[in-house]
């Protein structure tokens, strides 16, 4: 797989393999095959995303006014 590929790329092949096993017309080879890729697709788009989240930061305003860039914190669904 290639570690290049586009997150919006990446995307669009899990949503094709998706579809591909829901429809019932893979073979059991070709199930696992796709299986397989699909989690290093999910894998991949994991690892863009805990990428970009350490990137983003959040502007917030504090109570005098001033505008202070603070880092961006998600609770984790646990």
């Amino acid at each position: 797989m290639d570690k290049e590929m586009k997150f919006e790329e990446a995307m669009t092949a899990l949503e094709e393999i998706t579809d591909a096993l829901e429809s019932g017309t893979l073979t059991l080879d070709e199930s696992i095959a796709a299986y397989e890729r699909a989690v290093k697709l999910v894998k991949l788009c994991n690892e863009r995303l805990s990428a970009v989240e350490a990137k983003v930061k959040m502007l917030t305003e504090n109570e005098s006014g001033e505008i202070t860039a603070t880092d961006f914190i998600t609770k984790n669904a646990d």
